[in-house]
């Protein structure tokens, strides 16, 4: 039965369904807890800054994985890790969900404290996954179908989209936010059978870097320039951006980013090709796809408090609203990898990046009074232009990579979109946390969505969350204008 599978000519969907299950279990994952954020913070009686880790925990340690466990994956082999990952992973969010009564059983006095460890390890689980599955779908089809495959795979990431806040908005209304952690065991499950019988193992291998060493400096240096970076960023409103821990934090950052080049570039075995980055293309593409996540997610994050404290949403509706941004994702994901395969892909990313600006400038002007219709129009603008840009941007920046570099290449492409997310919720939270603060008010969740539409409060955060849009907004046209203006090739076909 297996053997008929593996010799199938449409072996390559199988592989493309069992990957595309796992990825949509944690787009599903990131979609629900997006909805819960508010939710968990009333009931944990928490700030806007500590709740932030609920979030930042798991991204944190996925995107200081990424690049170290894609290396690794290269030199192990792409299905084990990706076995262990999903594993890990479910596990681990069965825990995150019972945290309040382990914290209870054990005398814990802050179960949000307890619930952090568990993310952590979370994210180690979803770096595994992550680490592997594009590799493994982009190793799987011919040049030819790549934008395709990818542009396929935006389709899944999208139907998650759906799923997640619709799942979300349901559990938390009628069950309990415990649940959006819980769900995710079946699934995992059910990843994981589908990985251990429909891949053929020989096919993901260890590759030709076998007998190359694991640079575990490299790793060591990567993953803690990104640790202190992000960590750095999210505690500036805590500490002060002028303060001396934030001022090391950042020397520390740069100094860690100067010892990873120096050494990478001397390593007879460096766990990234630094000569990837010799391509103008890439280095925009990766640059580029970090600044576009920046935007989505300092949106996603702010989005579910405001349509909560300022237009009296509730989780369930607040999950509709949400659903063009998916279905735009399911609809233009794949025909922008279709058409840049034969067209190009210069033209779908500067569209994209441009109407991507668009959006989130539209957004800016939102306030306490306005109408769903605004909010809505303006989501679809902006998740519009991020869909055209995403398929057509990987498929170039696969386009530069052998063969024996696609799980590194997977992995650097996942930490631009994943390390871009972190980054978006840190900025977004010191922008928001700062201007309340200067303000007199604090950043305590709980104050804002009691607040009474058009109080002092609630302005307030509206108005720190319309600096976070324009502030988005203009990176993504700068990242528009950058594709527009570079002179690399266009791909067609590749």
């Amino acid at each position: 039965m297996l053997q008929t599978i593996y010799s199938s000519k449409n072996y390559r969907w199988f592989v493309f369904a069992a990957i595309g299950l796992g990825s949509i279990t944690h787009v599903i994952h990131v979609g629900s807890i997006s909805i819960a954020l508010p939710t968990i913070a009333r009931e944990f009686n928490v700030s806007l800054t500590t709740i932030q880790w609920v979030v930042l925990a798991e991204s944190l340690t996925l995107s200081a994985m990424l690049l170290p466990m894609g290396r690794l994956s290269d030199i192990i082999g792409r299905k084990p890790m990706y076995l262990s990952g999903i594993t890990l992973f479910g596990l681990m969010a069965l825990l995150s969900g019972s945290s309040p009564w382990i914290a209870h059983k054990y005398g814990f006095s802050y179960p949000i404290l307890l619930m952090i460890p568990f993310r952590i390890l979370q994210g180690v689980g979803a770096a595994l996954t992550q680490a592997n599955g594009m590799a493994m779908v982009t190793s799987t089809f011919s040049a030819k179908e790549r934008g395709k495959s990818l542009g396929a795979h935006g389709s899944i990431i999208g139907a998650g989209g759906i799923i997640g806040p619709i799942l979300g908005g349901v559990l938390v209304t009628y069950l309990s936010w415990h649940w959006i952690f819980w769900i995710n065991l079946p699934l995992c499950t059910m990843t994981f059978l589908g990985i251990l019988f429909l891949l053929d193992s020989s096919r993901f291998a260890r590759s030709d870097q076998r007998d190359k060493k694991y640079d575990w400096i490299g790793a060591t240096l990567s993953s803690s320039a990104l640790l202190i970076f992000l960590l750095t960023l999210s505690n500036g409103g805590n500490f002060g951006w002028s303060s001396p821990p934030i001022i090391v934090g950042f020397l520390v950052f740069i100094g860690s980013i100067f010892s990873f080049i120096w050494w990478e570039s001397k390593s007879s075995s460096p766990m990234l090709d630094l000569s990837l980055f010799s391509s103008r293309g890439f280095s925009i593409g990766v640059g580029s796809n970090f600044l576009s996540f920046l935007g989505v997610h300092s949106f996603r994050f702010l989005i579910t408090f405001y349509l909560q404290a300022a237009l009296r949403l509730t989780p369930a509706q607040i999950s509709l609203v949400l659903i063009p941004n998916a279905i735009s994702r399911i609809i233009l994901g794949p025909l922008s990898g279709n058409f840049s395969d034969k067209f190009g892909t210069k033209l779908f990313t500067t569209i994209g990046l441009f109407l991507a600006g668009c959006g989130l400038l539209l957004m800016s002007f939102m306030t306490d009074k306005t109408p769903i219709w605004y909010v809505i129009f303006s989501i679809l603008v902006m998740s519009s232009g991020s869909s055209l840009f995403i398929s057509p941007n990987s498929a170039a920046i696969f386009s530069s990579a052998k063969g024996n570099k696609y799980g590194v290449t997977s992995a650097l492409v996942n930490l631009s979109r994943n390390s871009g997310n972190v980054t978006g919720i840190a900025i977004a939270t010191a922008i928001v946390s700062g201007t309340m603060l200067s303000s007199g008010f604090s950043s305590n969740v709980e104050e804002v969505m009691t607040s009474s539409t058009g109080s002092p409060v609630l302005l307030t955060f509206i108005s720190g969350m319309q600096t976070v849009f324009v502030l988005m907004a203009g990176l993504q046209f700068l990242s528009s204008l950058a594709h527009l203006t570079t002179r690399r090739p266009n791909i067609v076909g590749y």
